[in-house]
C-alpha cells in the first residue's frame, strides 16, 4: 500500500525478488488451513503405513488426502470471505487482502481436480470412499454449516477416512466398526472446537450450525464429551487387554477434554481448543499404532 508523499522505492537489483513478491503465496498457504490439513494427512498416512501399504502406497494416500484437505480449506476461506469481512476477521488472509479471491478459488478447484485421480489411483472402492468424504466436507462449506446438521459432514468425512486405507488393501475389507465410529466422534468433536472462537460472529451473519445453536458453554461440553468418547472407543474397541499405555492415554485425553470443556480467561477467539483436539487425535492414533490393532 502506498501513502501520500511516500518516496519511490529503489529499483530492485538483478536477481532479487521485488518487495512483497512472496506475500500472495504466503496468503494462499494461510488460506489453505495448513495446520489441520497437514495433521489429518499425517495421521492417515501413518495408518496406511501401519496397515502395510508400503512407501509408494502410503505416498499415494498422503497425496490424495492432502489434495482433498487443501481443496476444502481453500473453498472454506473463499466462501467465507463476505462473512469474514463483516465480522472484522483481519487474521484471515482473504479478508486482510493478502491473496486475491480469484486465486484462492482457482487453487480450490485445481486441488479438487487433482484429488479425484489421486484418490481413484488407490482403487475404485477406496477412492470412492475418500471422494464421498471430500464431497461431504465441501457440502459443509456450501451451506450445511448453516443448519442443525452441520456436524454430519464431519462425521461422514472422518468416519470414512479409515475406509480409504483399508479398502485399498488386498480383499478390499471395510474397517472395523469401532474404527469408523471413533473417526466420526473425533471429527464431530473437532467441528465443535473449530467453531468455538467464531460463534458470536457466526450468529451475527446467519450461520446457525449445531454448536452455534448450543452456545459456547454447551458447545465446549459437547466437544469434550465427543472427543473423550472417541478416545474411549479407540482404547476399548480393539480386541485384547488394555495396556498401561491405554490407561495413560485415557488419562491424558480426559485432561485435554477437561481443558476444552472449561473456559479460560484467554482470548475467546483462541484456537487452543482446536489445537488440543489435534493433539488428542495424534495421541489416539499413536496409541492405536502402538497396540498394533488391525483397522479391518
Amino acid at each position: 500500500m502506498h501513502t501520500a508523499g511516500a518516496q519511490p522505492a529503489p529499483a530492485a537489483t538483478a536477481g532479487a525478488s521485488p518487495p512483497g513478491a512472496g506475500r500472495p503465496l504466503r496468503g494462499l498457504l494461510a488460506a489453505s488451513h495448513a495446520a489441520p490439513s497437514v495433521a489429518v494427512t499425517a495421521v492417515i498416512t501413518a495408518l496406511a503405513a501401519a496397515s502395510g501399504r508400503g512407501a509408494a502406497g502410503s505416498a499415494l494416500v498422503a497425496s490424495a488426502v492432502l489434495a482433498g484437505q487443501l481443496s476444502v480449506g481453500w473453498c472454506n476461506d473463499r466462501l467465507d470471505l463476505r462473512r469474514d469481512l463483516a465480522t472484522g476477521r483481519s487474521d484471515k488472509p482473504l479478508a486482510a487482502g493478502a491473496v486475491r479471491p480469484h486465486t484462492v478459488a482457482i487453487a480450490a478447484g485445481c486441488a479438487l481436480a487433482l484429488c479425484v485421480p489421486l484418490s481413484l489411483a488407490n482403487g475404485l472402492a477406496a477412492g470412492t470412499a475418500h471422494l464421498v468424504g471430500v464431497a461431504a466436507a465441501w457440502s459443509y462449506n456450501l451451506g450445511v454449516k448453516r443448519t442443525v446438521l452441520s456436524w454430519l459432514p464431519y462425521a461422514v468425512a472422518f468416519g470414512l477416512l479409515p475406509a480409504f486405507v483399508t479398502l485399498a488393501l488386498p480383499g478390499h475389507p471395510w474397517p472395523a466398526g469401532w474404527v469408523m465410529a471413533a473417526g466420526a466422534l473425533l471429527g464431530t468433536g473437532a467441528h465443535a472446537t473449530n467453531v468455538l472462537p467464531d460463534i458470536d460472529g457466526d450468529l451475527r451473519t446467519g450461520v446457525r450450525g449445531l454448536p452455534q445453536r448450543l452456545g459456547p458453554r454447551r458447545a465446549r461440553i459437547l466437544a469434550a464429551a465427543l472427543l473423550l468418547a472417541g478416545a474411549i472407543v479407540l482404547v476399548l474397541g480393539p480386541p485384547g487387554r488394555i495396556t498401561v499405555a491405554g490407561w495413560v492415554s485415557l488419562a491424558v485425553t480426559g485432561a485435554l477434554a477437561l481443558g476444552i470443556a472449561v473456559p479460560t480467561r484467554a482470548d475467546p477467539r483462541s484456537r487452543l481448543p482446536f489445537l488440543a483436539t489435534l493433539a488428542l487425535a495424534a495421541l489416539d492414533v499413536a496409541l492405536l499404532l502402538l497396540r498394533g490393532a488391525a483397522l479391518a
